[in-house]
């Protein structure tokens, strides 16, 4: 997990080289613990979904934060929620992207949670859980990867082998999730791509 990644000027994520906007969500709350400065942050905003990563970008800053970015490979025990009395929710935790240079066991997961507020969320849950197992078979040792020293984890930016093209073809569209699926990448300024996760002057990764 790092807070405050590059966005372009319309909040839409500066993507990866490699990278594939999948689709974006409005209208979800967004929840997650353990942010240096700020402790346990709930803010409204859109989720991006590539075939790397998730971004929630906040439509009001929380203090210093704007923004959350997550990496598939790093995100572990994902549940779909249906509370009876509450909406619908994915929760899980997601591993941060340890600064270069630093040791691993200074860091620890943060819990997080997506609540889908306005509208279904059967064509974003399945997309999503679909990438997440797709990222897991494209990286077998990603379920070790906790246990590995700072210098021995996996980069994040592998999960950019997912077949993205084939799983979108085969998506169900719900008519009640109000989720937009990108058929055509969404960012004009294609010659502007990230090459690693380490953070630049501009930004603050955790």
């Amino acid at each position: 997990m790092a807070v405050n990644p590059q966005l372009f000027p319309n909040g839409m994520p500066v993507p990866f080289v490699g990278e594939m906007f999948v689709l974006a969500r409005d209208g979800v709350e967004f929840e997650i613990d353990k942010i240096p400065g700020e402790g346990h942050v709930k803010s409204r905003g859109t989720i991006y979904l590539s075939n790397i990563r998730m971004v929630f970008v906040a439509k009001k800053p929380v203090g210093h934060v704007f923004a959350f970015d997550m990496p598939l490979l790093f995100v572990h025990g994902e549940k779909f929620n249906q509370p009876i009395f509450h909406c619908n929710n994915i929760s899980g935790s997601v591993e941060p992207v340890v600064p270069e240079g630093q040791h691993s066991a200074l860091y620890s997961a943060h819990k997080f949670k997506i609540l889908f507020k306005e509208g279904g969320c059967g064509t974003f849950v399945p997309l999503f859980l679909n990438l997440i197992g797709s990222v897991r078979q494209y990286n077998q040792h990603a379920a070790a990867y906790r246990a590995q020293e700072a210098a021995t984890r996996m980069d994040p930016l592998q999960a950019a082998q997912t077949p993205v093209d084939d799983m979108m073809r085969r998506a169900y569209v719900d008519p009640h999730d109000p989720t937009k699926i990108f058929l055509q990448q969404p960012t004009p300024e294609s010659q502007l791509r990230r090459r690693t996760y380490h953070p630049n002057p501009a930004e603050s990764m955790y």
